[in-house]
């Protein structure tokens, strides 16, 4: 296929404002692609590469091979095929006039600049040849411009910064108008056609008469829009359904949504609760098998970049805990010598890091945890329910013999721990426990969803931070446990109804230790009763208190129960009689 003809098809589909007819116009696209094919067997066949191309991508999704190409080096490789008098510094200005880089670059002649780059992968020479002879001497083929590109991506150290200018060049010089402006919009990942993955997938569907249904999860476990395509135009529906999880191929990680508890025990029988984590997403593919004698271990980002080599912690860990094939979800998590988790900006400090990668562990120590199986011993769990998920995952991690939830933490050390519960009291300890580890708070996720790769729907919740706040008297308080005894570590708080105090609930989440003591020597002055952990407070200091709903409760003197309170602060310009009422209570739980 020619690139004018992909150009000429983008152009249609630029233009096309309803989204039914934009499929259509990618159907044919692909269609016409998949004709043109004359069966390479070097690289990627034509089609897998207009799949691509149409949503502005090079390479597959899970590939994590860039261009790295700025703006400035495009702006001279459009520079120099448009001619002696024009430089990197023009097509800015004119960016700046047009404001899109495609019709900036459509708006050149390109066609008649000769030397070094004129020419690539069959257009009269390579990138390194001098010729005096014109440009654009021949049609620029789509796979041409895959394999310059490729070339381009693969280009590196002293020297690669010409050398991609000048292949980028030779490109351009061989351009027509509309060729470029679709070219540079594809160097720089500015396609913007309208055509998003859903467009893809239902064209590719249509184009080779394969269910959409298949051609979703086809994509959900390769993640390469390109080899679907290719796979069901050679193979059909059979080959789609034959598309597995592949070990070193990364997939889309399932994502969450903001939610409360109360809508999810709404929603589902139990709730499965996670603690949830201040760190990185990571991916771990892990094969010990691979023929290679030293097995395969890779680490992917949320965006599934290759971070193998930043984290040699988690490859350790994998070579360590692992025997069998697997595709793990978790998180990396930076931790102190104590093992105590530290804020996210550390994470950042090793994520992604090429150089110096030994020092930087040694300032800042990382270890992973993970809460979810993909994929165990040749075995795709995507479609199995989280609750089997996970009792695969800690099959794969912790010894059969052990108790998970209560052995050592150096032997669970690696598997988030999932609890299935519909009790809301229940969920509120966890969630307790887990800030008091110094960790974000809670996920919550439906033990009975199966893993949607690249999908936030609302089978996984992100805890929802408080919205609406109260200010209560504090009339009660209790002692701490272990590192906590010398600290009151637990609140109870009270609203004004007439002249008296009724008890609405107590808070003990969203408070650090150095918090605590701060309020413990706040406090400790208006303690006027104290009975073992338990002490009485006299109404002199008001908190603000943050929760998720207003129960109805027979154990506090309201009537009335904050669920999921949370410490926001202390109110020091409000007295006892500036707190909240029983009546604003009644009001917000009947909104």
């Amino acid at each position: 296929m020619e690139f004018a003809t992909f150009a000429e098809h983008a152009g249609t589909i630029e233009a096309e404002t309803a989204d039914l007819e934009t499929v259509v116009h990618v159907r044919d696209l692909l269609s016409e692609a998949a004709t043109a094919d004359d069966g390479a067997e070097r690289g990627p066949q034509t089609l897998e590469i207009v799949a691509r191309f149409a949503q502005g991508r090079v390479f597959p999704a899970w590939d994590s091979t860039t261009l790295d190409i700025g703006p400035r080096t495009c702006y001279e490789a459009i520079a120099r095929a448009a001619g002696t008098n024009v430089r990197a510094d023009d097509v800015e200005d004119r960016l700046a006039t047009v404001g899109e880089i495609g019709d900036v670059a459509a708006g050149y002649d390109f066609g008649g600049q000769q030397g070094l780059g004129a020419f690539v992968n069959g257009g009269g020479g390579n990138a390194d040849d001098d010729s005096d002879t014109a440009g654009r001497s021949d049609d620029l083929a789509v796979r041409e411009v895959f394999d310059v590109l490729s070339d381009l991506a693969a280009a590196e150290g002293s020297g690669s910064q010409d050398r991609k200018v000048a292949l980028l060049f030779g490109l351009f010089n061989r351009c027509s108008s509309d060729e470029a402006r679709y070219l540079a919009r594809l160097v720089l990942s500015e396609m913007r056609i309208g055509v998003g993955e859903g467009t893809v997938r239902d064209a590719i569907a249509d184009a080779f008469d394969v269910p959409v249904d298949r051609v979703e999860r086809a994509l959900q476990v390769s993640n390469d829009y390109g080899r679907v395509a290719r796979v069901a135009k050679d193979e059909g529906v059979e080959g789609v359904d034959a598309m597995d999880l592949e070990v070193g191929r990364p997939v889309q990680a399932m994502l969450a949504q903001a939610g409360t508890v109360t809508d999810a025990l709404e929603e589902w029988d139990e709730a499965g609760v996670e603690w949830k984590y201040d760190g990185a997403r990571i991916q771990l593919h892990y094969d010990p098998f691979d023929g290679s004698g030293s097995g395969e271990t890779c680490v992917f980002s949320r965006n599934m970049e290759d971070v193998t080599d930043a984290l040699p912690e988690v490859v350790e860990f994998a070579e360590n805990r692992l025997e069998e094939p697997a595709i793990l979800d978790g998180e990396v998590v930076a931790v102190d010598g104590d093992g105590s988790p530290l804020p996210f900006q550390e994470v950042l400090k090793r994520f992604r890091r090429k150089h110096d990668v030994a020092k930087a562990r040694e300032d800042v120590t990382v270890r992973p945890v993970f809460f979810d199986c993909l994929h165990a011993d040749g075995a795709d769990l995507l479609e199995e329910p989280l609750s089997a998920r996970h009792e695969r995952l800690r099959s794969v991690l912790v010894d059969s013999d052990a108790d998970a939830d209560t052995i050592d933490d150096d032997d669970i050390r690696g598997l988030s721990l999932l609890w299935q519960t519909g009790d809301p009291d229940e969920i509120e300890s966890i969630d307790a426990d887990a800030l008091q580890a110094g960790h974000e708070g809670i996920m919550l996720k439906n033990p009975d969803a199966a893993y949607s790769p690249g999908r936030r729907g609302k089978h996984w919740r992100k805890r929802k931070p408080d919205v609406e706040t109260l200010d209560c008297v504090v009339t009660g308080a209790e002692w701490g446990e272990g590192r906590r005894a010398t600290f009151l570590g637990t609140f109870e708080l009270s609203v004004r109804a007439g002249e008296d105090l009724e008890t609405v609930g107590k808070v003990a989440t969203g408070i650090t230790d150095e918090k605590l003591a701060e309020l413990t020597e706040l406090l400790e002055p208006h303690v006027t009763v104290e009975e073992g952990q338990e002490v009485d407070v006299e109404p002199a200091v008001v908190f603000e208190v943050g929760y998720e709903e207003i129960q109805s409760s027979p154990t506090y003197s309201s009537g009335y129960a904050l669920r999921f309170p949370r410490f926001q602060g202390v109110r020091s310009d409000k007295s006892p009689e500036d707190a909240d009422t029983l009546e604003r209570l009644e009001r917000l739980r009947a909104q």
